[in-house]
């Protein structure tokens, strides 16, 4: 294969820190653990890579939203000046990928020798700090959480990720015609396999396996969360940990030394959107941009998916991953992540993805190959793919853009248009149940179409058992069940079964 050395990106170092004191509060803060990462990157590389960095690019954190932004502190740290530095502007959990992407292309068009990239979250210190009553305060998860919800879809229960993936999950299983028990038993392998990844990587943050049965069934050490999810299928964010890389080109790498078996090759990456508004979606059974970015970086890298040694798909809920396998036709005993997934692996919230980088890296050092990391952010928001390799993938001269967000638009289908003010006959299109620590239902959420097409939302109180029973008990599909929106109480709607 010919390609140009000086322009064809590769990852010589990796670094991963799990900062567990049996004191939280004497944890270390994001800047000191993202700082870590690349030291320990450094000396993955051989030593040296530092002092070269040019360009210096961080995921966003919000343990202690105080110190944002945080690269220059990194670079302080470090005792470096890189020319660019950068911090992601959200906390999204596709931003590592796409830094990996926009670091290789900068080594690519010549505008950097050595790129850095670096993320952490020490939420576990934080939350100590808090409850002690130091400096770390709510983080925007736990701020929105406890805010009073001023808007239409905080009015009815729709504030976190973890209230809005399970209209995903739902609306996903129902038209794959799965039933509730299928449809978690999914969920469980795939979460069970993950368990056992975790257990054999030191990087991860729980180290023990879970039988699937543990993971789906609610209990007094697994809560439910937001149906159908229990505390055992959510992102585990109470953690201290930091994970970082360095990338340059083949030329750079093998002028300092490195050996080839070191190297892992940067391949092309894909990108695309859905709405920010999570109400203005096509539906809830797909997503066009997950789809089109994992196809795309598929095609672009002339890789067919049944020549990847390993992927790692996104799995902060268990939609994600379930979506992204039937694209690639990736089989239910393969495991989706080499970390161990966001629940034991870790989560540090938008940094899970440069974990699962040194992850791979590892396992393309130890085994040669080719794999695929799809990640996501937002609300099922932002896709981002990409590939690595221990060889050079083909189109190596081909532009690095990886936005591709026309072929998801193409794709997309008509978005209903939303209905705050609907009463009268409806059908639900897909629906959740929050609930209390003490594993009571606090609210249901229905997101109803209406006779005239149109989308709307609806709450089912906590004391209206027997609703809460049919969206939860699996004796029926609730997806496509048809009853009444009724006004009621603080001008909100409410269902009513047909």
């Amino acid at each position: 294969m010919q390609f140009d050395p000086a322009t064809c990106p590769v990852i010589v170092g990796t670094g991963q820190v799990n900062d567990r004191p049996a004191d939280p509060l004497q944890g270390r803060d994001p800047p000191a653990l993202m700082a870590e990462a690349l030291r320990l990157a450094d000396a993955d590389a051989g030593g040296g890579w530092l002092a070269r960095v040019d360009s210096l690019a961080v995921v966003s954190q919000i343990s202690f939203p105080q110190l944002n932004p945080v690269d220059g502190r990194v670079a302080e740290l470090l005792g470096i000046a890189p020319r660019h530095s950068e911090q992601t502007p959200l906390p999204h959990g596709d931003g590592p990928v796409r830094l990996l992407d926009e670091a290789a292309t900068r080594i690519a068009q010549g505008r950097a020798r050595v790129v850095a990239v670096t993320g952490a979250e020490a939420l576990r210190t934080a939350g100590a700090l808090a409850k002690a009553g130091g400096q770390g305060g709510d983080n925007v998860l736990q701020a929105a959480a406890r805010a009073r919800p001023t808007d239409y879809r905080g009015a009815y229960g729709l504030r976190l990720p973890v209230d809005v993936y399970p209209l995903y999950e739902n609306a996903l299983r129902a038209s794959l015609g799965q039933s509730l028990a299928e449809g978690q038993a999914e969920s469980g392998a795939i979460w069970a396999a993950m368990s056992q990844m975790a257990a054999a990587n030191p990087a991860a943050w729980m180290r023990e396996p879970v039988a699937a049965e543990t993971i789906v069934t609610p209990s007094a050490d697994n809560r439910p969360i937001a149906f159908p999810y229990t505390k055992l299928m959510v992102a585990n964010a109470a953690v201290n940990q930091g994970a970082g890389f360095i990338v340059t080109s083949l030329a750079e790498a093998r002028a300092h030394g490195i050996a080839d078996d070191r190297l892992v090759f940067v391949g092309l990456g894909a990108a695309a959107k859905e709405p920010a508004d999570f109400l203005a979606r096509a539906d809830y059974r797909s997503s066009p941009s997950l789809e089109i970015s994992i196809r795309e970086a598929l095609r672009r890298n002339s890789v067919a998916a049944e020549e990847l040694a390993h992927a790692e798909l996104y799995s902060c809920f268990s939609c994600m991953p379930k979506m992204a396998r039937r694209v690639l036709g990736w089989p239910l005993d393969r495991p989706v992540s080499l970390f161990g997934g966001l629940t034991f692996g870790g989560g540090p919230i938008a940094n899970y993805m440069s974990h699962a980088v040194a992850s791979m890296v590892d396992a393309l050092r130890a085994g040669g190959g080719k794999g695929l990391l799809f990640a996501n952010g937002g609300y099922a928001t932002d896709s981002h793919t990409i590939m690595l390799g221990s060889e050079p993938f083909a189109p190596t001269g081909a532009p690095r853009d990886y936005d591709v967000q026309a072929q998801a638009d193409a794709l997309r289908g008509p978005v209903p248009s939303l209905d705050p003010s609907y009463a009268g006959a409806a059908e639900i299109e897909s629906y959740t149940v929050h609930y209390r620590r003490d594993g009571s239902a606090r609210s249901g959420t229905i997101v109803a179409r209406t006779a005239q097409g149109s989308r709307t939302l609806a709450l089912v109180p906590g004391e209206d058992t027997a609703t809460i029973a049919f969206l939860t008990d699996g004796a029926a599909e609730p997806v496509g069940a048809r009853g009444e929106i009724v006004a009621g109480e603080g001008g909100l709607s409410y269902w009513r079964a047909a």
